[in-house]
């Protein structure tokens, strides 16, 4: 007698990225996150098992490069997004680095076949215990890191919620603690902002699985 196996599920929706991608900041019981991702494919209808969140903690632009990329490539979804670049701002940043792997992975992404989703850099400096000085320099940095951000999106077809843009995100109630992560508030609505971009722009409100 020939056993029967469940069909491996096709992947609807895969996100790259960073620690803001695996949901820190919005613990579930125990160790776990539930995180934007969670809300946001909630949303749209997919069931968990065709969501592929590759999110790491301390994940730099060269960890998505290196590691994340070949994966969402294997599993091409639908609907992609990438959260990432933070760990490099705030850690050893190299602006010619950042912006060569920015175009690496907006342009791999990049096809008819997909729509890829991203957003800008928040005011995390603003959020931080920083002397004015160094606070000013870090936004500097952000803000460089916005404009190459906007270059890559328009020239790649990727779209770009622009959350660096937007005064809601200086509300001290969608941060955690730490200032680096959005809280649970913040995680439902970056979903909900997530959303309203894929609905506007595509003009679909859910992305069933196949």
């Amino acid at each position: 007698m020939t056993e029967r196996t469940s069909p491996v599920p096709t992947i609807r929706l895969t996100v790259l990225g960073d620690s803001f991608v695996e949901g820190r900041g919005d613990p579930t019981p125990g160790d776990g996150f539930r995180g934007w991702v969670s809300r946001f494919a909630g949303g749209l209808n997919l069931p968990r098992k065709t969501v592929l969140n590759l999110g790491m903690h301390g994940a730099t632009t060269q960890a998505v490069v290196d590691g994340q990329l070949r994966r969402a490539l294997v599993n091409k979804a639908p609907l992609t997004g990438v959260i990432v670049g933070v760990n490099d701002l705030i850690g050893d940043y190299d602006r010619l680095r950042f912006r060569r792997n920015l175009h690496t992975i907006f342009s791999s992404l990049a096809g008819a076949d997909t729509t890829v989703l991203t957003a800008s850099y928040p005011d995390i400096p603003g959020n931080l215990p920083l002397p004015e000085r160094f606070r000013t320099q870090m936004r500097e940095r952000f803000a460089e890191a916005n404009a190459a951000l906007y270059d890559i999106t328009r020239a790649t077809g990727t779209l770009c919620l622009d959350i660096g843009r937007l005064p809601e995100w200086r509300n001290p109630a969608f941060w955690s603690e730490d200032g680096l992560h959005p809280s649970p508030l913040g995680h439902q609505r970056f979903a909900d902002s997530m959303a309203e971009l894929f609905s506007r722009t595509t003009g679909m409100t859910a992305l069933n699985a196949a």
